[in-house]
C-alpha cells in the first residue's frame, strides 16, 4: 500500500464498528488509523496529509462535536464525516455548520459511506493544494526587503507610483526601480497578478 494513500481516521468507542469499518476500508486499499476515543486521537493528532476522519458523536470523554471544535482550534483541517447511532437534527446542524462533510446514521449502507468518504477526500485534497499555494505565495513575499514590502502593500491598495514616492519621500524613479524588484521577486507579470496574490494572502 502506497505511503501517499489517504488515511481514514476512524474514531469510535464501539469496538465492533471500529474493527469492521477498519477491515472494510483496508479491503478497499485505504490506509486506516483506529481510535477508541477522542483523547487517543489527540495524543498524536493527524498531520496535514490527505485523508479524513470518520467520527462518532457520543463517546466517553470528549464527544464528537467537542473533538471537532478542538481540531478546528488546532487548525487541523481534515474533513469530518460523522457516523453515529444517536444522531438528531440539532447535532447534525451544529456539525455541518462547523464544517463537517456529512452526518450519517448507523447502520450506514456501504455505498453511501464511500460516497461520503470520496467527497471528504476530494475536499481534503483541495484544502491541501490551497495551503501549498499559500505557502508558496508567503515564501515569495518573504523575500521582499522592508522597503519593497511597503511599496508592495501600497501598490496592491491602488496607489500610483507618484503617490507612493510622495508618501515615502523619495523620487518616482526610485519607486519604479523597487517596483520592478517587487514584481520579479513575487513572480508577477502584471499588477493584477500582484493584487490577486495579496488577496489570496488576506492582505486586502
Amino acid at each position: 500500500m502506497k505511503r501517499d494513500q489517504p488515511i481514514i481516521h476512524v474514531v469510535d468507542d464501539d469496538p465492533s464498528f471500529r474493527a469492521s469499518t477498519g477491515e472494510l476500508l483496508t479491503a478497499f486499499r485505504y490506509r486506516v488509523a483506529l481510535y477508541e476515543s477522542a483523547a487517543q486521537l489527540l495524543e498524536k493528532p493527524p498531520t496535514s496529509e490527505d485523508g479524513c476522519i470518520l467520527l462518532d458523536l457520543q463517546m466517553k470523554g470528549l464527544n464528537g462535536l467537542q473533538l471537532q471544535d478542538e481540531l478546528l482550534a488546532r487548525q487541523i483541517k481534515l474533513p469530518i464525516v460523522f457516523v453515529t447511532a444517536y444522531g438528531d437534527i440539532p447535532a447534525s446542524v451544529q456539525a455541518i455548520k462547523a464544517g463537517a462533510e456529512d452526518f450519517l446514521t448507523k447502520p450506514v449502507p456501504k455505498e453511501r459511506l464511500f460516497v461520503a468518504i470520496g467527497r471528504a477526500l476530494e475536499r481534503s485534497k483541495q484544502v491541501r493544494e490551497q495551503d501549498d499555494r499559500h505557502a508558496l505565495l508567503r515564501a515569495l513575499v518573504s523575500q521582499l526587503t522592508p522597503r519593497e514590502y511597503e511599496i508592495f502593500d501600497m501598490l496592491v491598495h491602488g496607489k500610483l507610483n507618484k503617490e507612493i514616492a510622495h508618501a515615502l519621500g523619495t523620487a518616482e524613479r526610485t519607486i519604479k526601480f523597487h517596483r520592478q524588484h517587487v514584481m520579479q521577486k513575487c513572480q508577477a507579470k502584471s499588477l493584477p497578478q500582484l493584487v490577486l496574490m495579496a488577496e489570496r494572502l488576506g492582505m486586502l
